[in-house]
């Protein structure tokens, strides 16, 4: 079975948290010595945060790359960090680039300058009340074993489990059905979640950035480190927020895909509806996005309001037909900058690509086979 798959991206726009794109590591031989980054992180290291501080780029970005700094500068102030790592990331973000984030920064200074949110506690990291206990419980434990006694792993890559409480739930639907009044009542121009979805709202746009950011770094990473190392899991440094709306006047369904992310989480909030179910067909790269299916990769989720389902950006995957009512979902695409740097310069991803690991299981049973031949050949003439 092969599929045509798309690759779900943000539109033009482009939030600021995720604006570098992925390509801001700067560990290449082209560069000044006087501003380069380490290949590999010290992992010792605790970075320090920058959170509070006014900048372009997303905090977690900056602490992420501390990581990466030569060893004199680990013990530098944070200021003297700061501008190393800075001028690092102007110099590999191109003008065209930052002029497109400074815009859209001015554009979402805008909305939160002149919005009013309906549910304050929502801008806020509140764990006790947004989240189920079993979840609070496993992220303090913050052990595999205790990831795994919430989850289940219906295939490979694939987890699902109870997150959110119905209350927050509830909270984020009605702060996201005001917003989309008070645009319509002003007649701003919405800019929506990305290139394929049609209805929704980007929840970083109107304020929930720094709340989405506690998401990602304290209740996703944790898991993300564990169980998605292979693809930049511990290094989450950005994201993207929004929720999507599905039904017979919305977008009715969503086409074979991968999405924008190294990790995604996606938690249905509800309402009531029917189908929609999300359909999973392996993980792939770039070079085999669009090559067969396995039996063994094929999954059909049904979505359950409050709980989640994790999985790898590049797992392919789209959603049925919502027969009836409506279906709402907050996604959040993780990212990882160092990740996709590095990227760049591999070739094998057979740490993480099912096409990959099956070609290099060929590859292998070729060579033992040839090997096997040749030693019967030698095995076969007197004297050898």
């Amino acid at each position: 079975m092969s599929f045509g798959v798309s690759r779900k991206e943000t539109q033009q726009q482009a939030p600021p948290s995720t604006a570098h794109n992925g390509n801001l590591v700067a560990a290449l031989p082209s560069m000044a010595m006087a501003h380069r980054l380490r290949l590999n992180p010290n992992t010792e290291h605790k970075p320090e945060s920058y959170e509070g501080l006014q900048l372009e780029f997303s905090p977690l970005l900056f602490s992420s790359l501390e990581r990466y700094l030569p060893p004199p500068m680990l013990s530098l102030p944070r200021d003297s960090k700061l501008h190393y790592m800075r001028d690092i990331i102007l110099r590999y973000s191109p003008d065209g680039e930052r002029t497109r984030v400074q815009r859209h920064r001015e554009y979402r200074q805008k909305i939160i300058s002149n919005y009013k949110p309906l549910h304050r506690e929502l801008y806020t990291m509140h764990a006790s009340n947004f989240f189920v206990p079993s979840f609070l419980k496993a992220i303090n434990e913050n052990k595999q074993e205790g990831f795994r006694s919430i989850m289940s792993e219906p295939t490979s890559g694939v987890f699902t489990f109870e997150m959110f409480q119905p209350r927050f739930c509830e909270l984020l639907l009605s702060e996201v059905e005001n917003f989309e009044k008070w645009v319509h009542k002003t007649k701003f121009r919405i800019m929506r979640p990305n290139t394929m979805n049609k209805f929704g709202a980007v929840l970083d746009d109107f304020g929930l950035e720094t709340m989405l950011d506690k998401l990602m770094e304290d209740f996703i990473r944790p898991i993300s480190k564990v169980f998605y190392s292979d693809v930049g899991g511990s290094t989450l440094d950005s994201h993207h927020g929004f929720v999507v709306e599905y039904g017979i006047d919305r977008d009715v369904e969503l086409g074979f895909h991968v999405d924008d992310s190294e990790v995604t989480l996606n938690v249905c909030l509800g309402e009531k509806f029917s189908g929609g179910d999300l359909f999973f067909r392996g993980v792939r790269c770039d070079k085999h996005v669009n090559s067969e299916t396995q039996s063994n990769e094929i999954l059909d989720y049904s979505h359950v309001p409050g709980r989640a389902v994790l999985h790898r950006g590049h797992h392919r995957h789209g959603a049925r037909a919502t027969t009836s009512g409506h279906r709402f979902n907050l996604l959040l695409w993780c990212r990882s900058s160092v990740f996709r740097e590095l990227r760049k310069y591999q070739k094998d991803f057979s740490s993480w690509c099912g096409e990959c690991q099956r070609e290099r299981k060929e590859r292998q049973r070729v060579s033992i086979a040839a090997t096997k031949q040749e030693l019967l050949k030698r095995g076969g003439k007197p004297g050898t």
